[in-house]
């Protein structure tokens, strides 16, 4: 127990507070400042550094970049290779796990061993590993590194230990699968072609064994040579020598016949009967232009009763551009080409015995995309897909933004899951999904969980992330809420972000309000509300002109000769109607937004229904700086929002602009920068409405020397429900808009193109670096909320937040306030009046009062989080959810429900203050409300700065979690700020992590760890320990399938397998050692990594101790038997010579 106690007894020490809040000495971690605090402080604080571990829980999403297919008929498991190294590994739902091999080499081919619950990988390193499957957390067995050939093609035949082994030159090896070593027999290219051949058949890309006899291999050469090995004989059977390349090879059942596809989109069928020219060649695709085969797999002849199955890709002309990849599925005579949206990487089709010389029957065709994962039902006629059982559409479109919430209200999945249900697509297999392996229990610690993604399209997706799982809840487009451009007029934003205007920057959600709030990189702001109910409305929209006047930042002593000017009469110009857009000229296009909103009423569906939108203007043909900062609160009504000229606050009830303000000016004399603007830019316009350039230039001069409100002299504005308020309007429907801009306007970074959460930048642009230096490097200390503005002459606000708090130091009770965090580490706190009464809340303005208190501190400000005095988290007050679509109800009306929105639940809960939590990228102080008093401040970091920062509950307990630039994970306690964990978890940080990575509740976080995945993980050591039991189980005890039997007549003329014993060909009785330099065996920690996955938790360190102690004594004892032993060893030498000294005691020398 820890406790904390700062009594108002006069006393003084030697390190005093500096007037900004920041101590002189605080270098150390949670060192305490040495102001003293209104009130004796006693917290306990819970949390211990045994109490943080870092660990992957689970990845959803696409597998990115996949490689390699294989399924595994009896478990029912599916695996996915990639190619960064990664193999995925997939069941039932629920059943999903990543695995990856250290190398980070492409998976080349996948290769199960059926019903056995292991899985063997080939690599581009030329290496071969045997994974684990029979528990949770796979891991490798073994690995066989080929030092001298490249291994090209592998074979595993059902119920085997023997792996065949193709290799780039052409030779064929085998690997022992229980031991992982070498056999010493080989099959030499040399030996299994002709010696008359006097060129090289190429590397293999097939092995086989026959159907019909085991011990016959056939072997396919690229060149288009096959050859039947046999085994036994070590000599070849027969030889093919084909004119085209091979791609791949298929059996009939029977092994009488098989199947070859080629490089001209050929089809070619041969008899063993006779093997000097195929019986049969097809081209499904008939072109006379030269055609490309990619690989076929199927069945032919598979029932008496029935028509064959061929299932090939490709096979398609190069002859007609943007010819999409396609799937052929030939069955009897008719033929059904699939069109995919991505090429395709690998497929197979799916039968239900895994023995292949039995009839087999198709049932499903997985197709593996390069950017999609699909399923074919085989069983109807018209080949629908089946519904994907699993998230493989996170990357529909590029993810920009991602938000984490745990412990949401327990009813709102169900309503999302019943809305989303109504948009669901239609057309699916109503089989069952066929990938159904592995078994996978709810836990009994599950709590709701949402994760909501936001995308380069403007969509906005709500998925189920409760116990592991991943599973999609609703999807919102904001797009809808603006007008699409018309033919022949090019977008106002065309030039400035390309195809995504709609991308989603930030997202900012009420769960208990159900309000919904996205940022748009077109500088705009929707708000939406929920509802079960569909509607007819009108979207109100407030167009906001934010510029920030200030030339450069000045000393005071330089604006000794510099005039400043201020508008006498306190009110903005009033606006002139403009010239027609086409007689603008684009280097004045002004007051008008990047986007359009519908002007017409627009039937919503039930669901997130759009209500208003916030759009930043163009200012003197310069385009709106995007928003770096939102927030909004349910129970006040209102919403922030902030970017590097300056902070908006909407009163989104009444649909007004309370407030519009440089960053500068909110702090008033406060100034702790003494910041003073120079005389306003020339050319200036108006400063609200949609204006046109002037004659009289002169008096718009004059006039514009302060930001858009000049009303804010004092620091103070009203609501506009009195007055309107110049800064903000409701759009005019149909109004005048200004031309499209061919230039931009000097010192104003353009809008960039959306681009996913993998290539957005973290750091801003500095015109000395390069365009791939600032993409891939975080030399300087930059926020992630802050791109593209430059710091030396622009301050953004980065951090927004809504609370109960003191805005002044002789404030007795708390007040809503606004807390406003900026890029020069500077806190504001803005105080609001908001009237009580609902009706009143409707009408009266609300008053917001910008007072000049400034807390400073290193580094741009990230995060705010407020705790009582017995340091439990504040939560922001909120309203409680109301259907406003709801049929009206005479007997119960709706009214506002608000929580801690009062003010007796106030002064309860902090009528004697509270503590604030502010984090930047460097540093974190708690500061004493309404004293101001510097408690407590910590040094991050010196080297990096922190990406992100969230104050979360972790075991009953509150604490800080930052993410740094340099990949440290790092939890601090609170209110102490002492080092809970410092974690160096990722190796490389870059731009798509920096940009998706957050903190939740419960220890939990996750991250864009590809451009299709997300990778959740944990730091509570608490869910480390029961990880075991939320994973699903890999391999479930299935007995094997019996073969069938065949009957008397077709056995006795040879349709049943020969089989044979492998052991007397391949073992090294017979076959000899294989030379030590061709391949090296590496051991794994398969069997360690499973015992340490069993043995999880408590009963796991019990476990431990008790083997470990078992082993201690066992070496005791063993230790005690060799003692003994030479205890023993050492009386007998004795004995004997001591019979040996008596014997040649009377001897002479020469008697011996």
């Amino acid at each position: 127990m820890k406790k904390f106690r700062k009594v108002l007894d006069g006393l003084t020490t030697s390190s005093p507070v500096n007037p900004g809040g920041s101590p002189a000495c605080g270098s150390a971690a949670g060192t305490p400042s040495t102001a003293p605090t209104p009130r004796e402080l006693e917290i306990q604080e819970t949390l211990m550094s045994e109490h943080f571990q870092i660990c992957k829980t689970v990845r959803h999403g696409f597998p990115y970049q996949p490689t390699a297919l294989a399924f595994d008929p009896v478990q029912k498991i599916l695996a996915i290779g990639t190619r960064s190294g990664g193999v995925r590994l997939l069941g039932r739902p629920g059943v999903d796990c990543h695995c990856q091999h250290e190398s980070g080499a492409a998976v080349l081919q996948l290769q199960f061993l059926i019903n056995e619950g292991a899985l063997v990988t080939a690599c581009a390193d030329d290496t071969l590993h045997l994974w684990n499957l029979r528990q949770r957390r796979p891991a490798i067995l073994h690995s066989l590194k080929f030092n001298r050939e490249r291994i090209t093609f592998c074979h595993l035949p059902f119920q085997s230990k023997w792996l065949y082994v193709g290799t780039e030159r052409g030779n064929t090896h085998i690997v022992n699968i229980e031991s992982f070593i070498l056999s010493g027999y080989v099959i030499m290219w040399n030996k299994a072609i002709e010696l008359s051949t006097k060129t090289h058949p190429g590397p293999v890309v097939h092995l086989s064994d026959s159907p019909k006899d085991e011990g016959k291999l056939l072997i396919g050469f690229e060149s288009g040579t096959i050859v039947m090995w046999d085994l036994r004989a070590k000599r070849s059977d027969f030889r093919i020598y084909y004119d085209e390349a091979i791609h791949s090879v298929s059996w009939h059942h029977e092994g009488r016949q098989f199947m070859c596809s080629h490089s001209d989109g050929s089809l070619s069928m041969w008899n063993l009967r006779n093997t000097a020219k195929p019986f049969q060649v097809t081209f499904p695709h008939d072109f006379k232009l030269k055609q490309y085969f990619q690989r076929i797999e199927g069945t032919f002849n598979v029932k008496t009763n029935s028509e064959a199955f061929v299932v090939f890709s490709g096979g398609l002309s190069y002859d007609k551009a943007g010819r999409r990849p396609t799937l052929t599925i030939m069955h009897g005579k008719a033929i059904t080409v699939l069109e995919m949206d991505y090429p395709i990487v690998d497929f197979l089709v799916l039968c239900e015995t895994p023995y292949l010389n039995e009839v087999q029957e198709p049932y499903a065709v997985v197709v593996l995309l390069e950017k999609d994962f699909v399923v074919v039902d085989l069983t109807q006629s018209n080949f629908p897909i089946f519904e994907n059982a699993y998230p493989m559409d996170i990357h529909e479109s590029p993810v920009t933004c991602t938000a984490y919430f745990a412990d949401c209200p327990p009813d709102i999945i169900p309503v999302l899951y019943s809305i989303g249900a109504k948009h669901k697509k239609t057309g699916y297999s109503h089989k069952e999904w066929p990938v159904g392996g592995g078994t996978w229990m709810v836990g009994s610690q599950t709590y709701p969980e949402i994760i909501i993604t936001g995308h380069a399209d403007g969509s906005i997706k709500f998925w189920d992330a409760t116990a592991i799982t991943l599973q999609m809840l609703y999807k919102l487009k904001t797009s809808k809420v603006f007008e699409k451009p018309k033919s022949g007029d090019v977008g106002r934003s065309a030039e400035l972000v390309e195809e995504d205007p709609y991308a989603i920057q930030m997202i900012s959600w009420c769960p208990q309000s159900r309000i919904f709030c996205v940022v748009g990189i077109s500088a705009h702001v929707i708000l939406y509300r929920f509802s079960k109910h569909d509607a007819n409305t009108t979207i109100t929209s407030l167009e906001v002109r934010l510029q920030c006047e200030m030339e450069d930042v000045i000393s005071p002593s330089d604006t000794e000769n510099t005039p400043c000017f201020s508008d006498p009469s306190g009110l903005s110009p009033q606006p002139q109607p403009p010239s027609p857009r086409s007689n603008t000229p684009d280097s004045v296009r002004d007051s008008i937004p990047c986007l359009k909103v519908k002007d017409r009423m627009i039937r919503m569906p039930p669901g997130y229904q759009a209500e208003l939108v916030v759009q930043l203007l163009w200012v003197d043909g310069e385009p709106p700086q995007q928003i770096t900062s939102l927030d909004l609160n349910s129970a006040y009504g209102l919403l922030a929002l902030g970017n590097c000229n300056g902070l908006v606050v909407v009163d989104y009830l009444q649909k007004t602009v309370l407030l519009c303000m440089s960053t500068l000016e909110l702090y008033g004399s406060a100034d702790p920068l003494q910041r003073l603007t120079r005389s306003p830019r020339k050319n200036r316009q108006s400063t609200s409405g949609l204006t046109e350039l002037s004659d009289n230039q002169v008096s718009l001069d004059l006039e514009r020397s302060k930001s858009p409100t000049s009303d804010h002299v004092n620091g103070h504005c009203t609501s506009p429900t009195s007055q309107p308020c110049p800064t903000g309007r409701a759009r005019v429907p149909g109004g005048p808009e200004g031309p499209r801009l061919a230039r931009r306007g000097p010192g104003r970074p353009p809008f960039r193109k959306a681009q996913s959460a993998a290539c957005m930048e973290v750091s801003l642009p500095v015109s000395s670096l390069t365009e791939e230096s600032r993409e891939n490097s975080f030399s300087r200390s930059r926020s992630s909320s802050v791109s593209s503005i430059d710091r030396e002459t622009k301050e953004a606000v980065t951090t927004l937040q809504f609370v109960e708090s003191y805005g002044r130091k002789s404030d007795t009770l708390p007040m809503p306030c606004l807390w406003v965090g900026t890029s020069l580490g500077l806190v504001l706190i803005i105080p609001m009046s908001i009237p009580m009464d609902e009706q009143e809340r409707q009408e009266d303005p609300v008053t917001v009062a910008p007072t000049g208190t400034v807390l400073m501190l290193k580094g741009s400000v990230l995060r705010f989080a407020f705790l009582d005095c017995g340091g439990a988290l504040i939560n922001s007050p909120y309203e409680v959810w109301r259907d406003q679509h709801a049929p009206d109800d005479p007997d119960r009306p709706r009214k506002r429900k608000l929580v801690n929105f009062s003010p007796s639940s106030s002064q309860e809960a902090s009528g004697d203050g509270h503590l604030a939590v502010v984090c930047s990228e460097r540093q974190a102080k708690v500061f004493f409300m309404p004293s101001q008093a510097c408690l407590y401040v910590h040094n991050i970091t010196e080297s990096s700065f922190v990406l992100r920062a969230d104050v979360v509950s972790v075991c009953n307990s509150v604490c800080l979690a930052c993410f740094c630039a340099n990949g440290h994970i790092m939890t601090l306690s609170l209110p102490s700020l002492r080092p809970l964990l410092d974690v160096s978890y990722l190796p490389l940080t870059d731009m798509r992590i920096a940009r998706t990575f957050c903190f939740t509740n419960g220890g939990q976080a996750l991250y864009l760890c590809s451009p299709t995945e997300i990778q959740r993980i944990t730091y509570s050591q608490e869910m480390c320990d029961n990880l075991q039991e939320m994973l699903g189980e890999l391999f479930t005890p299935i007995e094997t399938p019996e073969a069938q039997n065949r009957g008397f007549l077709k056995g006795f003329f040879g349709g049943n397998a020969q089989t044979f014993d492998r052991e007397e060909l391949f073992g090294e009785a017979a076959a000899g050692k294989a030379s030590r330099s061709l391949a090296q065996h590496i051991p794994g920690q398969g069997g360690m990594e499973g015992m340490k996955a069993a043995a999880g938790g408590v009963v796991g360190e019990l476990a431990r101790a008790r083997i470990a102690l078992d082993e201690r004594g066992q070496r005791l004892g063993e230790l005690e038997e060799r003692t003994a032993l030479m205890m023993t060893s050492a009386e007998t030498f004795s004995k004997h010579a001591h019979e040996l000294m008596l014997k040649c005691k009377d001897k002479k020398w020469y008697q011996f």
